[in-house]
């Protein structure tokens, strides 16, 4: 339910959800937002700037926003809007992140923080991850406020800091020094979900309903340091490479969670096949480029990211380090963990630089309903399925307060656009037409919800 929004006779609403969300993306793009990912919270020039450009925005219509900020610069925005709960209905938070990850400008046909629009794109990073996202919202938040369309339901609006580094500046703080702000929620939207796919001709969009579990780790060996032209078994780059070659040519089995068992249903019937553990590799690659990313989603995954050891060529170190990313499916943490002791050996520690749990949702109830009848009332003939996102976003903050989550994000994409691929990558853009999509949509949904 909600307030109906002004409508001539024979005619849809008056205002134009969509009408700033080009704009708005291209304004909060050109705000430079890098997270270098310090631990501390430091380096880059954090998201003071842009949490002020998002709350004057909502200001400015009369929907009051108060900025938190953990650390210098590392702020975040919420907003409560909507109802007042008074008929005794939840709260629902919906909630984008602000920072995003660094771009060299010179590796770019466009510069990174000028929200170019070219050849029908929004260039520049976070353009997809995920500024568009908070574009969108602010666009129809702002178009409804104005015509008075406020959903009776009472809504948490929420813009955080630090989730590229895993939110311990932005969503954790507001979770765990902020809760009063979240008070009421039941459940949440946020990214990275709702975008399009194309499959034997048949446009699928994917609603995250789960998400791995993240163990970003330090490796470390310890051996006997000595002189580089004499015998030494006692080598720690020698144990250390071992580990991390184990890890990183290790094969991990296929696991299916639900939400993933009803996606490659789904494909498996356009196949004109079953799904199975067996062929699941095959149906995920009918999905093209998003594969790279669904394909980490059937199973467990490691991988190295980065070396480290000694001072000079003919000094053997006591000591060398690694990083690996590490991420495991809902389900199967004590599995994952068992692998990687077994392949990194007793004489190689590790510690936690970031651990964070896995978390699904049934795809089921009121939340799923409207998701996909706004979709189908934009793309009659679409296809809506849930999976489960392979990276980590702010939901596994929020899902601490036992909040029903879920990643939608809506955008209509070209079939022959490899948009997993923008994702931290190079020449990140999202076409203008998806973000009047996505701003449709989700006005949609907020009829529903």
């Amino acid at each position: 339910m909600q307030t109906e929004p002004q409508q001539d006779a024979g005619s849809g609403p008056t205002y134009d959800p969509a009408a700033e969300v080009v704009e708005l993306c291209r304004d909060l793009i050109r705000i430079d937002t890098s997270n270098y990912g310090e631990p501390d919270g430091s380096g880059g020039p954090g998201e003071r700037k842009a949490a002020e450009h998002v709350a004057a925005l909502l200001d400015e219509v009369g929907i009051e926003a108060r900025l938190h900020e953990s650390t210098p610069g590392r702020t975040s925005v919420v907003a409560h809007w909507g109802g007042d709960g008074s008929d005794g209905r939840d709260k629902l938070l919906l909630h984008g992140h602000l920072d995003v990850v660094p771009a060299a400008a010179d590796d770019w046909q466009v510069h990174p923080f000028s929200g170019e629009v070219q050849d029908g794109y929004v260039w520049g990073r976070g353009a997809v991850d995920m500024k568009d996202f908070d574009a969108m919202l602010l666009s129809v938040v702002r178009a409804r406020q104005r015509a008075g369309a406020v959903p009776e339901r009472p809504i948490v609006l929420c813009f955080t800091a630090d989730e590229e580094a895993g939110g311990h500046h932005g969503a954790e703080q507001l979770v765990e020094q902020h809760r009063d702000e979240l008070e009421g929620c039941t459940e949440a939207v946020g990214e990275v979900g709702g975008f399009s796919t194309t499959v034997r001709g048949r446009r699928l969009y994917l609603v995250e309903a789960a998400e791995k579990g993240m163990a970003w780790m330090k490796l470390t060996a310890r051996g006997r340091a000595g002189h580089g032209s004499m015998i030494n078994t006692d080598n720690a780059v020698t144990r250390l490479s071992g580990a991390v070659a184990r890890i990183g040519a290790h094969e991990w089995p296929v696991r299916l969670t639900p939400a993933m068992e009803v996606l490659l249903a789904t494909v498996a019937d356009l196949a004109g096949t079953e799904a199975t553990p067996e062929n699941a590799p095959a149906l995920v690659e009918e999905f093209g480029g998003a594969a790279r990313m669904l394909g980490a989603v059937i199973r467990n995954t490691a991988n190295p990211t980065q070396l480290g050891a000694g001072y000079k060529v003919n000094v053997i170190p006591t000591e060398a380090t690694a990083h690996v990313d590490g991420r495991f499916l809902p389900g199967y943490e004590d599995e994952f963990f068992d692998t990687l002791r077994a392949l990194c050996g007793d004489d190689v520690e590790w510690e936690f630089l970031s651990h964070q749990q896995p978390w699904e949702t049934p795809y089921d109830g009121d939340l799923v309903g409207a998701m996909t009848r706004s979709i189908l009332a934009e793309d009659p003939d679409a296809l809506v399925a849930p999976y489960t996102m392979s990276g980590g976003t702010d939901a596994k903050h929020f899902r601490k307060l036992g909040l029903r989550s879920y990643g939608f994000a809506p955008l209509r994409l070209p079939a022959d656009l490899d948009f997993t691929a923008l994702f931290h990558g190079v020449d990140e853009r999202v076409p203008v037409d998806a973000l009047e999509f996505g701003a449709r949509v989700f006005d949609h949904f907020l009829n529903e919800v």
